[in-house]
């Protein structure tokens, strides 16, 4: 079922499948909700899987540049779930939507009963650093207006962070590139000047009051992702770390079985209880 979320929150469009308790899957930065096509299956077999196109992405291109912000977002996220009655809920988000799924955590704390970060940011705390983030994403996003999706996405699969994507299979490769292929340049261009690490309010400080079961997942490979997801897993009271061996920025595409088994695991070591 595509849900069209005008009402609670315009130009969002969420895809709803599978019955149980609720998952949100959050995808990254030039993706979309097609993103977790791989990991689908079984955890529709198991919940009731929500997954959006984010603000600026995929079939969502036309929400409004004032509503893109990581903030603006997790409470407009947390309008869609009450409207779906899928509060609470367990969240998911890799990225980009694992800083949203932080500050829905934080912001909106009885939305979420579960939460489980792959390679998280809690955002930039030095304001001189976050203003020099802030310029480069600026600059990146001008580029993307002016050079269009295609060359652009050339430059961001050369980023060193996606090095290990090299031994991926082409076919998941060529998936991946095409989702981001699909989406508008000018759309994406405004979510990343607007939901960047640089725009965003750091969330270092609201950590130990995230009081949900959390699971932190990183690639041992990603030192600088690593340290990050460290840290966030540090902050919060019980949170567990795993970083999956062999794999990069992108456990769920780079080792999808061993992440699929771990999320799983942790989604539903409380079912038999």
């Amino acid at each position: 079922m595509t849900v069209t979320a005008h009402a609670a929150a315009p130009g969002w469009v969420v895809d709803v499948a599978g019955n149980g308790r609720p998952l949100v899957l959050l995808h990254g930065f030039t993706g979309s909700g097609a993103s977790w096509a791989e990991h689908l299956a079984p955890l529709v077999e198991r919940f009731r899987v929500i997954v959006p196109d984010l603000p600026g992405h995929g079939r969502s291109a036309h929400v409004a540049p004032a509503r893109m912000s990581i903030e603006r977002t997790a409470d407009d996220l947390a309008l869609i779930l009450e409207r779906l009655d899928a509060i609470p809920a367990a969240i998911l988000g890799y990225s980009m939507g694992a800083r949203i799924a932080l500050r829905l955590a934080v912001a909106h704390p009885d939305v979420v009963d579960r939460l489980v970060l792959e390679s998280p940011s809690a955002g930039i705390v030095d304001p001189v650093a976050r203003a020099e983030r802030h310029a480069a994403d600026a600059a990146l996003a001008d580029q993307l207006d002016h050079d269009g999706i295609r060359d652009f996405v050339a430059r961001w699969e050369r980023q060193p962070v996606f090095s290990g994507h090299a031994s991926l299979d082409s076919s998941v490769v060529e998936r991946q590139r095409a989702i981001r292929l699909a989406n508008d340049p000018h759309a994406l261009a405004e979510s990343l000047r607007a939901a960047g690490q640089g725009s965003m309010e750091p969330l270092h400080g609201h950590l130990p009051g995230v009081r949900v079961p959390t699971l932190v997942v990183g690639g041992a490979l990603d030192r600088v992702g690593g340290d990050r997801a460290g840290l966030v897993a540090t902050a919060i009271s019980g949170a567990r770390l795993e970083l999956v061996a062999g794999a990069g920025h992108t456990p769920h595409l780079e080792r999808p079985e061993t992440f699929r088994r771990i999320v799983l695991a942790f989604l539903q070591e409380d079912l038999a209880a």
